[in-house]
């Protein structure tokens, strides 16, 4: 018979999980949880079971080390992994790409709103381009919602987007452009997204953003995302930029389009007038709700 150890007090054995041979194998953990965070760092976001996968580790050990990584204020931790923290001094360095998920738990007020708006002006029949992100993944929700909606084409490079607007087939036929994936944001880009996009011509093209300025125009700070935008604005009849209040104003690397070559913006109830005044006088029109309510009770919008 194998006696206890007899450094260990009763409670800390107790409290201790048992080690799997995973584990038992597994890196340092302080070695272990440097390279997560450097993954972290990486690609924005990481899930459990990527962790566990990629060194060895049981589930337990995975959580436990996210959960260490967010303690020392290195990473955050969201439903089903963790998230590179959002830099403090922000406005002192080079603007960054937030991941997908990073984006998708900021404004869902403002996103929900510019959603309905732009869900608003589909009507059955009509064919439109999608783009990637979180501000379009709210029309995609917004579309599935309106039930009345029948026969409409959408073309999307955002898995997401595509995932989120699977249960609305057969009223609505998804179609996915190809190319190669981004994990950062989920997203098809080039090589091979343009095969798709360079055969279509759609009614309507939603486009998102990081910056839409009265000069710049509307620019992305990702460069190959925003090749596949300016496709998008090629493959439409109209064009429509959604960008919620934090966008105005702001220019990145990578131009999509001047505002001549966009219809409509739509932003969320926030935004100002001082930013939204240079976009109207350089020929953009804007469409918001006309106060800071839900999708669900907001049913009027100003447009100029």
């Amino acid at each position: 018979m194998t006696s206890a150890d007899p450094t260990a007090s009763p409670s800390t054995a107790r409290a201790r999980p048992p080690a799997t041979s995973s584990d038992r194998d597994a890196l340092p953990g302080p070695v272990r949880r440097e390279q997560i965070h450097r993954l972290i760092d990486e690609r924005g976001f990481v899930r459990v079971s990527e962790v566990r996968e990629a060194f060895g580790v049981s589930g337990v050990t995975a959580r436990s080390d996210l959960d260490a990584l967010e303690a020392d204020g290195t990473v955050q931790r969201v439903h089903g992994g963790a998230v590179v923290v959002q830099r403090r001094d922000y406005a002192e360095r080079p603007p960054f790409e937030s991941s997908f998920e990073q984006a998708l738990a900021a404004s869902v007020g403002p996103k929900q709103q510019i959603g309905a708006l732009a869900a608003g002006l589909v009507s059955n029949g009509q064919s439109v381009i999608l783009d990637v992100g979180t501000t379009t993944l709210a029309v995609a929700r917004a579309l599935v919602a309106r039930s009345d909606l029948t026969d409409v084409v959408i073309i999307t490079n955002g898995l997401s987007i595509a995932l989120e607007l699977e249960p609305a087939i057969p009223r609505f036929t998804v179609i996915v452009t190809g190319g190669s994936l981004r994990p950062r944001q989920h997203s098809l880009v080039e090589p091979l997204a343009a095969t798709v996009l360079s055969q279509v011509h759609a009614d309507l093209a939603f486009i998102g953003c990081n910056g839409v300025h009265a000069e710049a125009g509307v620019t992305n700070i990702n460069l190959p995302e925003a090749g596949i935008k300016k496709l998008m604005l090629a493959a439409a009849t109209r064009s429509i930029v959604v960008a919620d209040a934090s966008k105005l104003g702001q220019v990145h690397l990578g131009q999509v389009g001047s505002l001549r070559s966009f219809h409509t913006l739509i932003t969320d109830a926030a935004a100002a007038t001082p930013a939204l005044a240079p976009l109207r006088e350089a020929g953009l029109g804007v469409l918001q709700p006309e106060s800071p309510t839900t999708p669900e009770t907001d049913t009027g919008a100003t447009k100029s």
